[in-house]
């Protein structure tokens, strides 16, 4: 075994996916809270004032859906919950203290990662189907007030949920020291995959475990 091997964890072209998600991410939620509250409003100059933020952040909403889309369609497989996962949520403290005794072995993210993955999926889809009811443009003529108001609410409430679930992932990401450099370069250390993914790290080097357990053999993941 050579541990001074790398492996990859992300090829380029998911890096790109995924900072063009993080970017508009950005973009969409400086605009949103400009346009929600007054207090707020100051952001828009961000953006060339009130009218071109009104005008930008659709656009830069849709844009936003259509590139999370691209990293559903690479990583929804890999992100089904399993019985180690289910173990492993009941272990979190564990986890937190950073004491690996008792917790199961996990395939390429763990069950937190995949929670995530559903929420900023959910959240996503509500903030479409909303901001297509509210944009005033194109499409909210042909909406009831009774729709516009509900649509007003679930967007917001989705638009905070979604920024809430960001925050956890940034701080994750920063805990967990290797994650960042994954996403920026691509690559992680073998040490660094066995000791948080070991089942991922076994399917991608064909590394055997040292002993079979319970938790080491669980269904095979994307």
């Amino acid at each position: 075994m050579n541990d001074d091997k790398p492996i990859l964890r992300y090829t380029a072209n998911e890096r790109t996916n995924h900072w063009l998600v993080a970017i508009l991410f950005v973009l969409a939620a400086l605009s949103g809270l400009a346009l929600f509250h007054p207090a707020l409003f100051w952001l828009s100059n961000l953006f060339g004032g009130g009218t071109w933020t009104r005008i930008l952040h659709p656009f830069m909403g849709v844009a936003m859906f259509v590139f999370f889309v691209g990293l559903v369609v690479r990583f929804w497989r890999a992100n089904f919950i399993t019985a180690n996962d289910r173990l492993w949520l009941r272990r979190i403290d564990r986890v937190m203290l950073n004491r690996e005794e008792g917790v199961p072995a996990i395939g390429k993210y763990n069950a937190g990662q995949k929670l995530l993955f559903w929420t900023l999926l959910l959240c996503m889809l509500v903030l479409l189907v909303t901001g297509v009811v509210m944009w005033r443009a194109y499409f909210s003529a042909y909406f009831g007030i009774g729709a516009l108001r509900l649509s007003t609410l679930l967007h917001a409430l989705a638009a905070f949920v979604l920024v809430l679930s960001i925050i956890v992932h940034i701080y994750a990401g920063i805990w967990i020291k290797g994650s960042v450099g994954a996403m920026l370069h691509g690559w992680v250390s073998r040490p660094w995959a066995r000791k948080h993914h070991e089942l991922w790290y076994r399917d991608v080097t064909g590394d055997k475990p040292p002993h079979n357990t319970p938790h080491n053999t669980p269904r095979k993941e994307g």
